[in-house]
């Protein structure tokens, strides 16, 4: 069970999601650079599991935004973009049908680093043999 298809076509979506890209320019990864520049939207996690019938999976995918713009504005905006442009998405997945795609959480806080502002953006989909 790869969550590859769901995470390539996810970070697609916010690629070209115009505010996504007012906020994060291009610097959407499906995995974190080793020097990330801020700011920047990051897939940390994901988890699969078997949802029942119809071979379906259910998926959750954490994305971290992270910004040092020295408060948190910009964090919120990135957050508040990321999650208006994947709820309810419809991206094209090779190899299985999206079912649905929600985001039904998210948070902005304080880095340890007292420099970044982090959002977290849970999102979770199930899909499904094609």
């Amino acid at each position: 069970m790869s969550d590859k298809a769901l995470i390539d076509a996810v970070v697609a979506v916010l690629k070209t999601a115009p505010a996504v890209t007012a906020v994060a320019g291009q610097r959407v990864y499906a995995t974190r650079p080793r020097l990330p520049t801020y700011p920047c939207v990051v897939v940390t996690r994901s988890e699969a599991k078997s949802a029942g019938e119809n071979d379906a999976i259910e998926h959750l995918l954490t994305l971290t935004c992270a910004s040092r713009f020295g408060g948190p504005e910009e964090a919120r905006a990135l957050v508040a973009a990321v999650r208006a442009a994947l709820h309810d998405a419809r991206p094209t997945l090779v190899a299985r049908r999206l079912v649905n795609l929600r985001v039904p959480y998210a948070d902005v806080f304080a880095g340890a680093d007292r420099e970044t502002t982090l959002g977290i953006v849970r999102a979770r989909a199930v899909t499904e043999a094609a």
